[in-house]
């Protein structure tokens, strides 16, 4: 049995339909907020059949959690469920830190209470702040984060890591690296610059375009978790079982490099306007993934211009067809 928090988001959609492919008999979570087009969500749940429950829940609810944990006994929790954005924290940084760091700890005492084999949890490249050096290591130093999200992620690995410690929690932290795909979020840049431009109004590009994302696609985040799900971190003498992992493509590419794939993928010239760089943003992540290629043996495969051919594919049908 698998537990996975957020399943009507945009990740945790994707991955559980892999692990239903996959045969496997999976729970799913989620308060289904209002943060972006709820009707996008449900659209996601429709596609999912084979569900062994499909339970709204708010994770600030710690008593309801851990009544879930006891019904279902999971084997594996994947908790992706999280208040998001960069931006969206700045001005909301209570709810942001209610549902993630809140949220995480009442995983984190329902797994405490009824031990699962592996945790797995969604953390975000945006721990690593602004710092210069590149590509970003997960042993780099994470204790400068830019934005009260960022903030909240890495509140979330150190939270894992005192359970993992206290109680031998098995606990792998996940850092996606801007992850994109179909049926992807609303308020990210693949979605935010393709709804503007079969418009014809004017996409934002900040710090005058010289922006650049390591953009992982979403088939290749899913492929690298359901690998991980058979490499719990072992407890070997005094090492505490946690692990973390960069899951990126590891190829930082320009955002203008990314407006003119998406213009030839749509069919449709871009205007951009260009804009000063914005509180709580960084100029350039990139992700370092030798430790994923090492223990899962697979490094991300899919293209920037396939990933958004696909992308964009599924836009023009969902939103145009």
């Amino acid at each position: 049995m698998i537990l996975v928090t957020g399943h009507a988001g945009f990740i945790g959609y994707h991955l559980v339909k892999k692990l239903l492919f996959l045969g496997h008999e999976v729970v799913g979570l989620d308060n289904l907020n209002d943060y972006y087009d709820v009707s996008l969500k449900r659209s996601r749940l429709a596609r999912l059949e084979g569900l062994a429950a499909d339970i709204r829940m708010d994770l600030e609810d710690g008593e309801g959690v851990k009544r879930v944990f006891a019904q279902f006994r999971p084997e594996v929790v994947i908790h992706l469920a999280a208040q998001a954005g960069v931006r969206y924290s700045l001005a909301h940084p209570d709810q942001v830190m209610r549902a993630n760091v809140m949220g995480m700890l009442h995983v984190l005492e329902a797994c405490r209470a009824y031990p699962p084999k592996h945790l797995l949890f969604a953390s975000s490249s945006s721990v690593y702040g602004d710092q210069g050096g590149l590509p970003y290591r997960v042993t780099d130093r994470t204790d400068a984060p830019v934005s009260p999200y960022a903030a909240s992620k890495k509140a979330g690995e150190v939270m894992a890591h005192t359970y993992a410690h206290l109680y031998g929690i098995p606990s792998t932290g996940l850092r996606f690296f801007t992850v994109y795909g179909p049926m992807g979020r609303p308020d990210m840049a693949p979605h935010l610059f393709a709804t503007a431009m079969m418009a014809h109004r004017p996409i934002a590009l900040f710090n005058h375009g010289k922006m650049a994302r390591d953009f992982t696609y979403v088939d290749d985040v899913v492929e690298s978790v359901v690998r991980l799900l058979e490499h719990p971190p072992s407890l070997l003498g005094n090492k505490v079982p946690f692990s973390l992992y960069n899951v990126g493509r590891g190829e930082p590419v320009s955002l203008l490099t990314f407006v003119q794939l998406l213009e030839e993928a749509l069919g449709q010239k871009a205007q951009i306007t260009f804009y000063p760089m914005q509180p709580g943003d960084v100029k350039k992540t990139w992700a370092e993934v030798e430790r994923l290629r090492k223990t899962i043996d697979f490094v991300p495969e899919v293209s920037l211009a396939e990933g958004i051919s696909r992308f964009a594919s599924w836009f023009l049908e969902y939103y145009h067809g």
